[in-house]
């Protein structure tokens, strides 16, 4: 069941329902060959062409009212290489099917984002990532991406072939072609022992480069309102697997995380006043605990809550400010925020317009409950992140455009001149893309 929804007149809408798009057709190729015809059709007959998966990016990266591909059909394990240690996908195959399949084979990627609902190419598309010391974003573990390109041809790239195409497209925002399938490296199944425990922020802040230099993965919520967080330490483990018990994880996962956590926004919405009483409250609900278990069961968790969000990548060293500044910015501000601010790392990558492009980075984000006023507040958060160079995630808000983007990646001019290469026409060309690549 995908996430996204295409109304009777074929309106097509995002997971955060905060954008909708009304494609002159949509196409479900059943093959590359029956996709790349759609392509060179779509190139005929004067239209755009975009690829989206599950929907859940909050910007329009996704959005066209030219010709909208929907991969739901290219989903499924191609190869398993046990030598080479790779796996590859289709395009369209959710991360949480991916994960469900390696297990059974008794393998896993190395790191990953917390949602499972995307496709592997949405994913990898827009930069999707967890949080880790040495362990780097989904895209990162690429080791090979074959991709129709604007002349409907389809182009294999991986370190050894077209490495240009490879260096960018990992992370290609849509903008290069249609990626088909994923080569990942994976690794024999491991263990993860993960500890939750509340802590006050000043002590995080404090101590922030001893937890992540401590920890494989480190990531920590702060409850605006509040001088609360919860943090979470992910480390490899020998076992044995202590899961989370099934009546505790409802209670913890479901009935705090997604249910209650579901009223509270409803009150928070409709009585803003109460928030930060609620946040009070929400902050201490969650207490510590620990479990061991296979890494998806421990990186990924259900997101039933609905909401919209905004997310920035500034370099780690620059964290404990950026997070100093955003709290004082609430506290004076008047607004009233309900959801936690989430802050994760990585480390420098090779990609060229990976938000860790060449940058140790830690990621900020900022969400609203899906229905609540959130640009008094994005607006002010976006300040305080780019007067510390900020990359903003490429699937969720942001109103930067190529002017910054060229100021704050050194290479952002290769990826566009790579562009021009692939697609002089601009078919794969939005709104989006044209705001933040440039015309």
């Amino acid at each position: 069941m995908s996430s996204t929804t295409s109304g009777k007149n074929g309106t097509w809408r995002n997971w955060g329902g905060n954008v909708a798009a009304r494609p002159a057709r949509q196409v479900v190729p059943a093959s590359v060959d029956e996709l790349a015809a759609a392509v060179r059709r779509a190139a005929e007959d004067g239209l755009k062409v975009k690829a989206v998966g599950t929907g859940h990016s909050f910007t329009s990266i996704a959005a066209t009212d030219g010709v909208l591909i929907r991969p739901q059909l290219l989903t499924g394990i191609r190869t398993i290489d046990r030598k080479a240690m790779t796996v590859t996908v289709e395009a369209g195959t959710p991360l949480k099917r991916l994960n469900l399949a390696l297990a059974r084979e008794g393998l896993s990627l190395t790191n990953m984002g917390d949602i499972m609902e995307q496709t592997v190419s949405g994913a990898t598309s827009t930069g999707t990532h967890g949080t880790g010391r040495e362990s780097a974003s989904i895209s990162a573990q690429i080791k090979g991406l074959e991709l129709v390109t604007a002349d409907g041809s389809v182009l294999t790239c991986s370190e050894t072939e077209n490495p240009e195409v490879f260096a960018a497209a990992r992370i290609g925002l849509g903008a290069l072609g249609i990626v088909t399938a994923i080569t990942f490296a994976v690794e024999p199944v491991f263990l993860l022992t993960a500890r939750e425990e509340p802590m006050p922020i000043e002590r995080v802040l404090a101590e922030f480069d001893q937890l992540w230099a401590e920890n494989e993965h480190f990531e920590f919520y702060w409850f605006p309102h509040t001088g609360n967080t919860n943090t979470k330490r992910n480390n490899r483990s020998a076992g044995p697997e202590q899961p989370v018990g099934q009546l505790a994880g409802w209670f913890e996962d479901e009935l705090l995380s997604n249910g209650v956590f579901q009223v509270a926004q409803w009150v928070g919405r409709a009585a803003p006043s109460t928030v930060p009483a609620i946040a009070r409250i929400s902050s201490r609900a969650l207490s510590a605990r620990t479990y061991t278990d296979i890494p998806y069961k421990v990186f990924t968790s259900p997101r039933r809550v609905r909401f919209v969000e905004m997310e920035f990548a500034v370099p780690r060293a620059a964290l404990t400010d950026t997070l100093r500044e955003l709290k004082a910015m609430v506290d004076r501000s008047g607004l009233r925020v309900s959801f936690p601010v989430e802050v994760r790392t990585a480390p420098a990558d090779d990609i060229t317009l990976s938000t860790a492009s060449g940058r140790d980075s830690a990621y900020v984000a900022v969400h609203m409950f899906r229905g609540t006023p959130y640009h008094a507040y994005f607006t002010a958060a976006e300040r305080i992140f780019t007067a510390h160079e900020g990359r903003p995630h490429w699937g969720k808000m942001h109103t930067r455009d190529a002017e910054y983007f060229a100021e704050v990646y050194p290479r952002f001019g290769e990826f566009t001149a790579l562009r021009d290469r692939l697609d002089p026409e601009r078919l794969f060309q939005n709104d989006y893309l044209r705001r933040v690549l440039g015309a």
